[in-house]
């Protein structure tokens, strides 16, 4: 009798993300490391007191942040081309300022992951640039810099945007920030933190997240 095997069954590779996309994950990762550390240091301060030069308090800053980067992963998802999406998430606002900072780690993962997991191919619409998943991961990493900075100004603590993230948001973001400057102050110049040697604070800005 001639017995016939058994078909053999192809598995398909896993998909795999963008190699673009890995130095950008890596670069996210960092950036929310870095901010949540500092915030953290000033978590038993008052944050009913206005961010640094915003009409804001630290605890809205901080839900601002939070929101923000969960609607950059709801814009990676959907790919919305005119529109904002209309899930918004926010912090609890009676919530202690640590568990409000185990928030802003779940958004900042969710965008990481979804970053790492959108083709290269993809574009969403944003309101500074359609923009690709590097694009958004770049946005993530200048939210979490300028109001890391704006919080921790307001509570008189001493932190400033790595020079490493600061140079990788510009190039992405910033294609006319000014040169001859540190990185970090090129990106706080950039928007409208602090002024710069012959050049004033801007009153006006906004990045250009368009693919290039």
């Amino acid at each position: 009798m001639t017995v016939t095997p058994p078909a053999t069954t192809h598995l398909a590779p896993a998909p795999t993300a963008p190699a673009t996309t890995a130095p950008w994950t890596d670069l996210l990762a960092a950036a929310t490391d870095d901010c949540l550390t500092a915030l953290l240091k000033g978590a038993d301060q008052d944050w009913s007191h206005p961010a640094q030069a915003l009409d804001w308090t630290c605890r809205q800053t901080l839900d601002h942040l939070a929101l923000g980067l969960m609607g950059y992963t709801g814009l990676l998802i959907a790919r919305p081309d005119d529109r904002y999406i209309t899930l918004f998430a926010s912090l609890d606002p009676q919530a202690p300022v640590p568990a409000c900072l185990d928030g802003l780690r779940i958004a900042a993962s969710l965008l990481t992951s979804t970053v790492r997991d959108t083709p290269a191919e993809a574009r969403a619409w944003h309101p500074w640039g359609h923009s690709d998943a590097t694009g958004f991961a770049a946005m993530g990493i200048t939210e979490l810099a300028v109001h890391t900075y704006d919080i921790t100004r307001a509570l008189g603590l001493t932190w400033t945007p790595p020079d490493d993230l600061s140079t990788a948001v510009l190039a992405r973001l910033f294609p006319d920030a000014p040169a001859g400057h540190t990185p970090s102050d090129t990106l706080l110049w950039c928007t409208g933190r602090i002024p710069l040697p012959g050049l004033p604070r801007r009153a006006d800005w906004q990045w250009d997240g368009t693919v290039r």
